[in-house]
């Protein structure tokens, strides 16, 4: 008996990963940069055929990629099939229209492919909605760089002129459902500046955690106060924030919460759509940056932190604890060379998330700080 089509498998396009290091890629590892990259696309689920990694001493406006790395890219993907390109940049509209139509494949960029990823991690209504919007504004940025079959004309009988064009009926659309999903998201955020206002009358002081995706925040966060929230050795395993009581000692407690994590090259629509829930950094007494000491790119990954706390409003002056986390991954000897170069930023403490042991010197230093100031 013939199968039913929904029991046919449908196979998975065969895919190149497009690794692109630019002059403008501020991290000092181009390396890291690209497993970081593989990561991402692991995180997702796609599976890849082959990988293409390339240096650039200049970008193209029109297609990222000079002329000679271009006609490389081109004759990968003829010679071995290519039907879908992974591309770790963010792509201007024109960038990412070119690259489909010379390689005549399916090009996901960076943006894209981290809208994929939270759109998976986030469970909360407010998640979803601010993903909502992220991938509403993504398409229509992408529908700017559209040509000519985007501008065919829709008159209608006894209308004046020639009618509004397809691109900008989309237009209009895609603006319908952005105000929408903004109305929504207000009411929740009033909904959060509520219970958010409840917090500030009580006078507990708010500990919010920030660092790199996949640095141990989350851990730390169930370490500290006991929670059970979901901890994976991937990006953004989690998305939505959270908030539970810490208590120091039993004459101490603050309100402690979890952030979404950042990355290089976070694309700015995403940040835009998270500052809503990034707040807490904002109204935050006190910044816990969990950094993974045993990442050879965590200078970078500081710089990236601060970067972004810096784009959501964060202020400069509110005080910061850096916490080197993973120390249970390094050597004694690599550890000890690690603390000299970690002398830079104070306060700060050498930790393992996981063992509540290396967090006593947190805890007593937290204390004697909210003595000082009540």
């Amino acid at each position: 008996m013939a199968k039913l089509l929904m029991d046919v498998a449908i196979p998975d396009p065969k895919t190149l990963l497009l690794g692109v290091f630019t002059p403008q890629n501020k991290c000092a590892d181009k390396q890291a940069y690209f497993d970081e990259f593989a990561s991402l696309v692991e995180t997702r689920g796609f599976e890849y055929d082959m990988s293409f990694f390339v240096t650039l001493r200049s970008v193209d406006k029109g297609f990222l990629l000079t002329r000679g790395k271009l006609e490389e890219l081109v004759k990968l993907c003829d010679d071995n099939n290519i039907e879908r390109v992974l591309c770790s940049e963010r792509l201007t509209p024109l960038q990412h229209r070119e690259l489909e139509d010379i390689t005549r494949t399916v090009v996901v960029d960076r943006a894209e492919l981290i809208l994929e990823i939270f759109k998976r991690s986030a469970t909360t209504a407010e998640g979803q909605l601010q993903i909502e919007m992220a991938e509403l504004e993504l398409f229509k940025s992408r529908l700017s760089g559209q040509g000519a079959e985007f501008a065919q004309q829709a008159g209608y009988v006894g209308g004046k002129g020639p009618g509004e064009t397809y691109k900008e009926k989309i237009k209009r659309i895609l603006a319908d459902k952005i105000r929408k999903a903004n109305e929504r998201l207000d009411h929740l955020q009033k909904v959060r500046d509520t219970q958010r206002k409840q917090r500030l009358a009580s006078n507990i002081p708010l500990v919010c955690i920030v660092g790199y995706t996949n640095a141990g925040k989350s851990s730390l966060l169930n370490t500290l106060t006991k929670s059970d929230v979901l901890v994976e050795d991937k990006l953004f395993a989690t998305l939505d924030t959270t908030t539970r009581e810490w208590f120091l000692d039993s004459a101490t407690k603050v309100l402690v919460s979890d952030t979404v994590g950042f990355i290089s090259e976070l694309p700015h629509k995403l940040i835009e759509a998270f500052k809503s829930t990034l707040d807490e950094a904002r109204y935050a007494n006190y910044l816990l940056h969990v950094v993974d000491l045993s990442n050879p790119g965590w200078k970078d990954q500081i710089r990236v932190v601060q970067e972004t706390l810096t784009d959501i409003g964060v202020k400069p002056e509110t005080p910061m604890i850096y916490l080197f986390n993973k120390i249970d991954k390094l050597a004694d000897e690599e550890l000890s060379v690690l603390k000299l170069e970690a002398e830079a930023y104070l306060p700060s403490f050498f930790i393992s998330a996981k063992d509540k042991n290396t967090l006593k010197e947190l805890s007593e230093f937290l204390i004697n700080t909210i003595q000082k100031k009540k």
